[in-house]
């Protein structure tokens, strides 16, 4: 028997497997190329300091600079993707990241950098809303867990590619080419995401042109959609301090060597992949996704205190710290359902947009805030700190699971 389908086709019960993976794979491409698009600045920032005579505050900058547009920009494109659907806000996306690197390959200097900021900051704007908007769409609901496994799986791969990608080409044909070698990759990705579009497509909201505008922004009146970009900006806070600091902790507190130090972050970010691999099969499992959330993020708090305190030593702390990737990846797919559940019907884009804007703010503000902390020495209470965000992150999960029940009811 054919699946049931609505009016443009999209299955409304559970299709062949076949059919499920194929839009979990696009969309995962799609967010591995946005999660590259992340380090595409910052893996060069040597090369710009000897060649433009760049310092790391004017360099930082252009970090900030990146997230604010790129939250700015979630928070606003969520709107656009309800409207026009989400198909061609990604082939936008990944079309500003192609001219973000040809921008980067022929910079002069820093005003060149920070337009690279800026663009690539919009074209990351657009990848939550339209990622989740797809797989909500396409994905049989007894499968989205897998998929929201694949997804923030994906979204490490990405990171983790980066360096390797621009190291690379960067030793093989020097950094200018290795910014249009990057180009050439997103413009490959575009052709697969123009060449698969059937299966990229999605509803666009039903308007009433009688309505008051208004109700467009009805959603933000809701507690819990607030308290659900407080939990994305507390635990983002946490991943940017263990992202821009760890190595430089490590170093100063235990006095490992640069390369040990990188070894262990790159340890964290893989540990957090395969535990965003096994956290798809818990939250598929799981009702409770708040639940699932809290505990994940509950332990990777108390093993990133332990951390913090200097009592472990080296090895030691370097072991618990990757493990702590883990414990946090476990909670990232029952994370991503528990936005979905906490999403009015119809607002999808505008959700998952204003929501993820938390994620870009958190990696805005974290430096600035624990920056302080490392300027002043602070090297152990900077990672205690970070537990303390994440926990208080815990709170904002648990909070959000009460809202959806009440409002279910």
């Amino acid at each position: 028997m054919t699946p049931a389908t609505n009016a443009i086709g999209l299955p409304s019960t559970l299709v062949a497997w076949r059919e499920d993976a194929s839009v979990i794979g696009l969309v995962g491409l799609a967010h591995a190329s946005s999660h590259f698009g992340h380090l595409i600045l910052p893996l060069l920032f040597p090369v710009f300091m000897k060649e433009f005579g760049l310092s790391f505050s004017e360099l930082g900058l252009l970090m900030t600079v990146f997230f604010v547009v790129s939250g700015v920009g979630q928070a606003t494109s969520g709107f656009v993707v309800d409207r026009v659907g989400a198909r061609p806000m990604l082939w936008a996306a990944l079309a500003m990241f192609m001219l973000a690197c040809l921008w980067a390959s022929v910079a002069t200097g820093y005003g060149s950098l920070f337009g690279v900021a800026v663009l690539a900051g919009a074209a990351n704007a657009t990848f939550h809303p339209v990622d989740f908007t797809i797989l909500n769409q396409r994905v049989s609901a007894a499968r989205l867990g897998y998929a929201f496994s694949a997804h923030g799986l994906t979204g490490n791969l990405g990171w983790a590619a980066a360096p390797v990608f621009f190291a690379g080409m960067g030793a093989l044909l020097g950094w200018r080419q290795a910014y249009v070698a990057a180009a050439v990759m997103y413009g490959a990705v575009l052709l697969v995401m123009v060449v698969y579009r059937d299966q990229l497509q999605t509803r666009a909201a039903v308007r009433n042109p009688q309505a008051a505008p208004a109700n467009a922004m009805a959603f933000m009146r809701l507690p819990v959609v607030w308290w659900c970009f407080g939990f994305f900006f507390m635990s983002t806070m946490t991943l940017a301090v263990v992202q821009v600091f760890a190595v430089s902790i490590l170093k100063a507190m235990h006095g490992v060597s640069f390369e040990s130090a990188t070894l262990t972050l790159t340890a964290y970010m893989l540990c957090a992949a395969l535990g965003v691999f096994v956290g798809g099969f818990v939250a598929a499992r799981t009702a409770n996704s708040d639940r699932v959330v809290a505990v994940a993020l509950g332990c990777g708090a108390v093993l990133l205190a332990l951390c913090g305190t200097g009592w472990l030593g080296a090895t030691p702390t370097m072991v618990v710290l990757a493990v702590t990737g883990f414990a946090v990846g476990i909670g990232g797919p029952s994370r991503d359902m528990m936005i979905k559940k906490a999403t009015p019907q119809g607002a999808t884009g505008r959700v998952y947009g204003l929501v993820y804007s938390g994620l870009d703010s958190g990696f805005a503000v974290s430096p600035l805030v624990f920056g302080a902390f490392m300027d002043r020495g602070w090297y152990g209470a900077t990672l205690l700190g970070a537990a303390a965000v994440l926990l208080l992150s815990v709170l904002a999960a648990l909070r959000v699971g009460r809202q959806t029940a009440v409002t279910a009811a």
